[in-house]
C-alpha cells in the first residue's frame, strides 16, 4: 500500500494526548437510553405499548361471538297436556243390558305423542277399557275419537244415580307414565246412569260412597 504512513498508537502521549480510533463501535442503545430524561422515557414505553397492541390486533384472528341458542323447555308431562271432551253414547245394536259405549275426543296440545290405556270407570264393580284397541296413541295437534266400553261386573254397591262420573287413565309419553282421573260432567253422568239403571234397577242396590279418583283430575268436562 503506498500513501500512507505509520499509525500512530492510540496509546501515543504526542499531540496532546489525541488520538484517533479506528474501527470503534457505535453508542450502543442502553448508554443512549440511559442519556435520555426519565419524561421521554415514559413517551417511548407509552409509543412502544400502543404500537404492540396494534400488532396484536392485526394479527390475531377475529374472534366470532355466537349467539348461543335457547335453551329448550322440557317435555311436559303427559298429564298435563292431554284433554278428554265427552263426545255421546256410540251407536250399538244387541248390546247387552250391562254394557254401554261411550264415545270421547281425546287431544295432546304439545310436547311429544301419548299414548294412552283406560283402566277404570269411577266405582267399584264397573269395567272400563277403549275399544277396539284398548291402547291408542294420540299426537301432538290431532284430536283423536276413541270408544270406551263400560261394563257393570257387579251391582252390589253401585249408585244408580252417578255424580262426577270419571274414568281412570294411565298416560305416557318420552317423559314419564301416569296414573290419571278425568272427570266429566252432567252429559257423561247422565249417561252412565242410564247403563247403571238398566244393568241393575232389579237388584237391591244400594247407594255407593262418592268417586273418588286414583290421581288428581285436570281439564274437568263440563258437558
Amino acid at each position: 500500500m503506498s500513501g500512507i504512513g505509520p499509525v500512530e498508537s492510540v496509546d501515543s502521549p504526542e499531540a496532546n494526548g489525541s488520538y484517533e480510533v479506528i474501527g470503534g463501535d457505535p453508542p450502543h442503545l442502553t448508554d443512549r437510553w440511559h442519556t435520555l430524561s426519565p419524561r421521554t422515557r415514559r413517551a417511548v414505553l407509552t409509543a412502544g405499548a400502543v404500537a404492540v397492541l396494534g400488532v396484536g390486533a392485526v394479527l390475531l384472528p377475529p374472534v366470532h361471538t355466537s349467539r348461543q341458542s335457547d335453551p329448550q323447555p322440557p317435555t311436559p308431562w303427559p298429564a298435563n297436556v292431554t284433554e278428554w271432551r265427552y263426545v255421546g253414547l256410540a251407536q250399538t245394536t244387541d248390546s247387552p243390558t250391562t254394557t254401554g259405549f261411550f264415545r270421547f275426543a281425546v287431544a295432546v296440545d304439545s310436547g311429544p305423542a301419548v299414548t294412552l290405556r283406560v283402566t277404570g270407570a269411577a266405582f267399584d264393580g264397573l269395567t272400563a277399557e277403549a275399544v277396539p284397541e284398548p291402547s291408542f296413541t294420540v299426537h301432538t295437534g290431532a284430536t283423536r275419537r276413541v270408544t270406551v266400553e263400560i261394563s257393570v261386573s257387579d251391582c252390589s254397591g253401585l249408585p244408580l244415580n252417578a255424580d262426577l262420573a270419571f274414568l281412570d287413565v294411565t298416560l305416557r309419553n318420552t317423559r314419564a307414565i301416569q296414573r290419571h282421573s278425568f272427570i266429566f260432567g252432567a252429559s257423561y253422568s247422565k249417561d252412565l246412569s242410564q247403563l247403571l239403571h238398566r244393568a241393575c234397577s232389579t237388584t237391591n242396590s244400594r247407594p255407593g260412597p262418592r268417586p273418588s279418583g286414583s290421581a288428581g283430575s285436570q281439564n274437568v268436562d263440563p258437558g
